[in-house]
């Protein structure tokens, strides 16, 4: 039985197919000098900011990208190949060079985000899982870190696995999730692979399995006695929050760690809820709250005063619901020395190799500057060398390295931007040299076409 999971050993084939057929001519007219790609997004709504996620999976897959026999085998039986490309294709690997925005980095439109530079045939080869593992990244941790900055303190943690679009999704949204900010996930094989710290409840159907609540509850305080939270809302609220009180008291739950709110109208329970835990003597009891929970509900919530401590997330976070994908590219910008643009409307691209230089000013971030690879500008050199010939080059940070860097990030930006309802699209100025790049090659495309 085949189950269609991507893994180390047919990896290299989750792509599109023209990326085999276009590599092919390469490899028949003798096209395979070196080769400049950018991975840029272009302007999204909602989304003033992003955040940088993604590179250690891109890294991994670049190091260890093989056509395996078996993958040989089939691409023969398409017909769509010669036996020279595919004896090519048998040694085929990654030999490039990689330079990248850092994970947690917070970065902007049009400014490239992976940059690859290695021989036509590689380069073009990698593109589609490139995209495919940026852009679900880049989306989720930005997701979460908007929830993250208005969150003000209380906890967050992910929910989404099981509404993920797929599996893969789902451990990458995990990740991801805790780079933004949130606290841990209830994936637990994200938990293994990643050290994520894992978290969870209860579901409705464990107390429905039980009948009654006080039995479902107590059969949980039994079994977790210092890390129950008991879902309230099966049937009653407020009556499953006094029969949580009653079995915290009769279990004699000194580290009762609190309930969970899943439907109705939370800003009037989490008020209610905390009254009646801190008359009980709870004080230190928690709510946590979850169901369609998002950055818009959980400000909306927190300013009108509702006593919540922690929020589970899930669709809208793993699904990045109001903004479900990014408008990003993978395009040519130089090749064997040469200059390369694309003159679309609206989808103009810049040429050569480039870096990015951030300006502060008073902590936070003033300006980006798009200027070619080796000027002299004033700022942070944001593109960073990641791997040279194939092998990554650097040491790579701990996934809780990358998370405390985009927590300090998110201090960096203007008020602004940081503003969940802000439409406003912040670009790089260009340097004068690119400026002058771009008008140059401009004038020799037109002169040929």
């Amino acid at each position: 039985m085949k189950f269609g999971f991507v893994n180390e050993e047919n990896m290299i084939l989750l792509t599109d197919l023209y990326e085999l057929t276009m590599t092919q001519v390469y490899f028949n007219k003798g096209e395979n000098k070196t080769a400049i790609f950018d991975f840029y997004t272009r302007p999204v709504k909602r989304r003033p900011y992003l955040i940088s996620v993604g590179l250690e999976q891109l890294l991994y897959y670049l190091e260890n990208l093989r056509f395996t026999e078996e993958d040989i085998d089939f691409l023969y039986r398409t017909g769509k190949f010669t036996d020279e490309f595919l004896d090519y294709l048998k040694n085929f690997r990654f030999t490039g060079n990689v330079y990248a925005i850092e994970e947690g980095e917070i970065f902007f439109p049009n400014e490239p985000v992976v940059q690859v530079e290695a021989p036509l045939i590689e380069a073009q080869i990698i593109e589609t899982f490139l995209i495919n593992t940026m852009q679900i990244s880049i989306l989720v941790a930005t997701k979460a870190m908007r929830c993250f900055s208005v969150a003000r303190g209380t906890g967050l943690v992910d929910f989404g696995l099981r509404r993920a679009h797929g599996t893969d999704a789902g451990m990458k949204a995990a990740r991801a999730s805790y780079i933004g900010g949130f606290l841990g996930t209830s994936n637990v094989l994200a938990g293994k692979e990643f050290g994520i710290p894992i978290f969870g409840t209860m579901a409705h159907s464990f107390i429905l399995a039980f009948g009654e609540e006080e039995k479902a509850f107590e059969a949980f305080a039994e079994q977790y006695p210092d890390s129950s939270i008991f879902l309230v809302d099966t049937f009653d609220t407020l009556e499953g929050v006094r029969k949580a009180i009653e079995v915290a008291k009769k279990k004699n739950l000194k580290n009762f760690r609190g309930v969970r709110l899943d439907s109705g109208d939370i800003l009037k329970l989490s008020k209610e809820t905390r009254k009646l835990l801190d008359e009980a003597g709870f004080k230190d009891a928690k709510i946590f709250v979850s169901g369609g929970i998002n950055e818009y509900k959980i400000k909306e919530l927190l300013d009108n005063g509702a006593p919540i401590d922690a929020w589970g997330v899930g669709t809208e976070l793993v699904v990045s619901a109001d903004v479900p994908y990014l408008d990003c590219a993978y395009k040519l910008v130089e090749y064997n020395g040469k200059p390369k643009m694309k003159l679309s409307t609206k989808k103009l691209t810049y040429p050569s190799k480039k870096q990015v230089f951030r300006v502060y000013k008073n902590g936070l971030i003033h300006k980006d500057v798009l200027g070619l690879y080796n000027e002299k500008i004033e700022g942070k050199k944001l593109l960073k060398k990641v791997m040279e010939n194939g092998k990554v080059c650097v040491e790579l940070p701990s996934l809780k390295e990358i998370r405390e860097k985009a927590i300090k990030n998110l201090d960096t930006l203007p008020k602004n931007l940081k503003d969940i309802y802000s439409e406003e699209v912040f670009l790089p100025e260009l340097s004068d040299k690119l400026k002058e790049k771009v008008e140059k090659t401009i004038k020799e495309i037109k002169e040929t076409i």
